[in-house]
């Protein structure tokens, strides 16, 4: 994977790559970014810059002494700002083959008793980028088939990372590590330390995560920050417009409801052709309207969506609450208005009606109340119960009786 092959995230490109031309590359580094951010892709693209060893350029014999020496400059400042993309190396390692780039990440256990490598799973790791490079750990663990199962990276992985890092580099000058999703890793990960902090000559240590505080105090005291931004929006449009095809009307809502996570924006392309707001709205006019007969029907068909459509309804309700007090707030003038609404007409007009029906402390409490959802369906929560209970807030939110209850 090259640079210029990710999505946004300029300046970060410019950083790594400079932090190779002067000399100033730390042996731990701590790739932190958010879901759909593209912290796997760019640690992808700077291992594959660090083993890349271009091919000189072939010399035209009958090529001036001034244009041959505009070749090579040209071809000089290429290799220096990206891997070439061509030589034996960058294939190697775009094909996730190159022997002296190793990975790491969460595994299952399929039989009792069984001990785990990344190793077991390679052949798996590989086809996952290729076809879901902006994937989360959830989409990872189901594509190896865990299901209910918690992913680890555990001591016989640790154990194996330390034997292989040992050995001698096979045709790169460093030995590379990426280790994904470095939360998953115990206390078993202390057995790393004295690797980490004294690693044999030319070794490198990329560690990409989401969420640093679940990562080993002891591991992250030892490794130097990238912090990786989220996209933001008109970086998330031209990658839906250039990469899926999407047309810029469609491209602009999608990546406002994203808010720069990529992954979220490609979720919400697959689902692009759900109507989410008359979904929402027979659910509101079931919660204070037409009562829990509506209520039990609309429940029992949200529930046989699935998690993923029900993630991505809540994300939508928030993005129009969130739109709603936008509008309460900064006050759009007429001629905003009228753009907005040209934009995404049912949307505006949508998010004037929840003003309407709430104020902006409810429409705060709801945010809250949903953000809860949909972290318990991450967690597997059982639906029918969960929507049930949501119903039941959102209700009395609504009705302005209980705000207590979330505060």
């Amino acid at each position: 994977m090259q640079f210029h092959s990710i999505n946004g995230q300029k300046e970060i490109k410019e950083q790594l790559v400079q932090m190779v031309q002067h000399n100033r590359l730390s042996h731990a580094l701590l790739f932190l970014g958010k879901e759909g951010s593209g912290a796997l892709q760019l640690a992808l693209a700077f291992a594959q810059y660090i083993v890349c060893k271009p091919q000189p350029p072939e010399v035209d014999l009958f090529a001036t002494t001034s244009s041959k020496s505009e070749k090579q400059e040209t071809n000089q400042q290429e290799t220096r700002n990206d891997a070439c993309g061509t030589c034996p190396a960058c294939k190697k390692a775009n094909e996730l083959i190159h022997p002296d780039i190793h990975f790491s990440y969460p595994v299952i256990t399929k039989k009792p008793g069984e001990k785990p490598i990344s190793t077991d799973f390679i052949k798996a790791w590989r086809q996952f980028i290729i076809e879901n490079p902006y994937g989360n750990v959830y989409d990872w663990l189901q594509f190896i088939g865990a299901e209910n199962k918690q992913g680890n990276i555990t001591a016989h992985e640790c154990n194996d990372i330390i034997r292989k890092l040992n050995l001698k580099s096979f045709e790169s000058e460093y030995k590379i590590l990426i280790m994904w999703m470095p939360e998953f890793l115990g206390k078993e990960g202390n057995k790393l330390l004295k690797l980490i902090e004294e690693p044999p000559a030319n070794t490198l240590f990329i560690l990409v995560a989401e969420n640093e505080d679940l990562i080993l105090p002891t591991i992250l005291s030892r490794t130097q920050l990238v912090k990786i931004p989220l996209l933001n929006n008109i970086e998330v449009e031209a990658a839906l417009e250039m990469s899926a095809g999407v047309k810029i009307e469609k491209a602009q809502q999608i990546a406002a409801v994203a808010e720069g996570n990529y992954r979220e924006a490609l979720q919400l392309l697959q689902h692009a052709d759900d109507d989410w707001e008359v979904m929402l709205r027979d659910w509101l006019n079931a919660i204070i309207r037409t009562g829990p007969v509506a209520q039990v029907k609309w429940i029992d068909d949200t529930a046989k969506l699935g998690r993923e459509k029900q993630k991505q309804f809540l994300k939508y309700f928030i993005h129009l609450l969130e739109q709603a007090i936008r509008i309460r707030v900064i006050a759009p003038t007429n001629e905003q208005q009228e753009t907005d609404k040209q934009e995404a007409r049912n949307e505006f007009d949508f998010a004037l009606r929840l003003n309407k029906l709430c104020n902006l402390g409810q429409q705060e409490a709801i945010i809250n109340e949903l953000d809860k959802a949909s972290y318990y369906i991450e967690r597997n929560a059982n639906a029918k119960m969960l929507f049930h209970a949501l119903s039941i807030r959102l209700y009395h939110i609504i009705n302005n009786k209980s705000l207590i209850l979330v505060n």
